[in-house]
């Protein structure tokens, strides 16, 4: 057993939580750690573009209104304000570290995707944004002598003593870790890996939402879960992720019967909201009786579509796809929890001490529904935000405490586990996805319930610890959505189809006496 004593921990290595680790290291030592590489994470994959308002045609107020009708009429307003008016000083910040965002001659080139009233979609390399502000944010931290790294160690559980977080347990490949600091940060991204169908990497387990939960801080909206509506289907394909700019350049969405439906379901069509065209493609592939619709690019020409995005041009072709004249086979998959560990908007939790930022945190501000392109800003600020208000809490440094040794038992063998995650993503992509309701959510509830012998297990083997929080998500997910009798962006109930008495309110789930309490604040 291994003890570090540090002055801030930072948990998860995509954009918050590096941008985190960058400001915190203005004020002392930093230890960020990560389950796998530095570069495995949401943000790595992110293509469509980081929405800012910078353009000539835009204004901060005009992204301010888009944001807020995307979200359904449950945005936190501060929040939104927040995002909108803070983004564009730290974007212009990654450009004057190195960030190298598309331009057309001299000047910056914006692109247009759903819900957006104006082109303040930036992107760098075509559709490898993500990609790009990871390089530069990993160069950065790479560059500053007092953040150290910790990679392939994942968290076990936070150390709270007295109402405080003292830091956290985590486990590398040489045993357990015992690291204490003035204040922790998660950012460990979303928890996409709970559905049978995502956008995520594998590393997108909840697993920061499952620890501040079991540590008593308050979760927030778990029950609105955004699936993307274009993901690549092919039996031999990876659930790739076709960029919303794609139907922001003109791309069609057609049925089986290559009939274009979109307008059929909403004035926008293709640029809709993305619940509102994936429930359109859910009900077009049932009348239809097919598994998928496509994505229609072959009208436009052929090499802006090779220039504008390169990287899903190549990678489809790896699996005979040629966007540029074939028809790519699409359907919906879970891409982003817009709920998470509830924070104001310096990012602080109810537990002195922790914080979070990005996916993992819910300060309000996507609503009940993310408006496309808004979670690489998110990052952004709120990762910043959030280290200044742990830097400045005047929490004195925890000295290592004799907390005792982590327990280690296992209920089931790591062949149980798969079979259980397996079983376990099918339950919740079949009774709590795209379209949900009282009874397919029961089912759920009762599905989970036959693993629950897990929640009592403490071992350090990744699969066990990473089924024990998709398990706990699982369920905060279902219990959040039974208990929301109505249906609000991307939690949509086909028995309660109207928005509900309590619509503009929000579920609030705190872990009270081991067992699960929901109220609406």
């Amino acid at each position: 057993m291994q003890d570090i004593k540090t002055d801030y921990i930072v948990v998860g290595s995509g954009i918050a939580g590096l941008r985190a680790a960058i400001e915190l290291s203005k004020y002392g030592k930093v230890h960020v750690i990560t389950k796998d590489t530095p570069t495995e994470s949401s943000s790595e994959y992110a293509q469509g573009g980081v929405a800012v308002a910078l353009s000539d045609e835009d204004e901060v107020g005009i992204h301010f209104e888009d944001t807020i009708k995307a979200g359904d009429g449950l945005c936190n307003e501060e929040a939104v304000r927040v995002l909108v008016k803070e983004g564009p000083d730290r974007i212009i910040e990654l450009i004057q570290w190195g960030a190298e965002f598309d331009r057309k001659d001299s000047e910056l080139s914006f692109t247009l995707e759903a819900a957006h009233s104006r082109r303040r979609i930036l992107h760098a390399k075509g559709d490898s944004t993500g990609r790009e502000i990871m390089r530069v944010l990993i160069d950065r931290a790479k560059s500053r002598d007092n953040i150290t790294k910790i990679p392939f160690c994942i968290a076990l559980d936070l150390i709270v003593e007295e109402g405080q977080c003292r830091g956290l347990i985590a486990a590398s490949k040489e045993g357990l870790i015992y690291i204490y600091g003035r204040a922790t940060i998660i950012s460990t991204g979303g928890a996409g890996q709970v559905y049978l169908r995502t956008t995520n990497p594998e590393v997108a387990t909840g697993d920061g939402i499952a620890m501040a939960y079991r540590a008593g801080a308050t979760l927030m909206d778990m029950e609105f879960v955004q699936f993307h509506p274009t993901v690549l289907y092919a039996p031999s394909a990876p659930q790739f992720l076709l960029s919303e700019a794609m139907r922001g350049e003109g791309a069609v969405l057609r049925d089986i019967n290559k009939y274009p439906f979109m307008a059929d379901y909403h004035p926008k069509a293709e640029l809709a909201p993305r619940d509102v065209v994936s429930r359109a493609i859910i009900s077009q592939t049932v009348k239809t009786g097919a598994s998928h619709v496509y994505l229609d690019l072959s009208h436009l020409e052929s090499a802006f579509v090779k220039g504008r995005f390169p990287r899903i041009y190549e990678t489809c072709m790896r699996y005979g796809v040629d966007i540029t004249r074939d028809l790519i086979p699409v359907s919906p998959a879970a891409h982003y929890i817009m709920g998470g560990i509830k924070t104001d908007i310096n990012g602080a939790t109810d537990v002195r001490g922790l914080y979070a930022a990005g996916e993992a945190a819910c300060t309000g501000v996507h609503g009940a529904n993310r408006l496309a392109s808004n979670s690489l800003l998110e990052g952004l600020v709120f990762g910043c935000r959030a280290a200044i208000s742990a830097a400045h809490a005047h929490i004195s440094p925890p000295a290592p405490l004799q907390t005792g040794a982590y327990e280690i038992a296992k209920s089931r063998s790591e062949d149980q586990i798969k079979e259980c995650i397996a079983s376990l993503k099918r339950v919740m992509w079949e009774k709590a996805g795209i379209i949900r309701c009282d009874k397919s959510l029961s089912e759920a509830k009762a599905a989970l319930a036959q693993f629950m012998d897990v929640e009592q297990c403490r071992c350090t083997n990744r699969a066990c610890i990473e089924f024990k929080n998709m398990l706990m998500v699982s369920s905060l997910i279902v219990e959040s959505a039974l208990y929301r009798k109505g249906s609000l962006g991307g939690h949509y109930r086909s028995d309660y189809k109207s928005r509900g008495t309590d619509w503009k309110r929000h579920t609030a789930v705190k872990n009270s006496d081991g067992g699960m309490f929901i109220i609406w604040i």
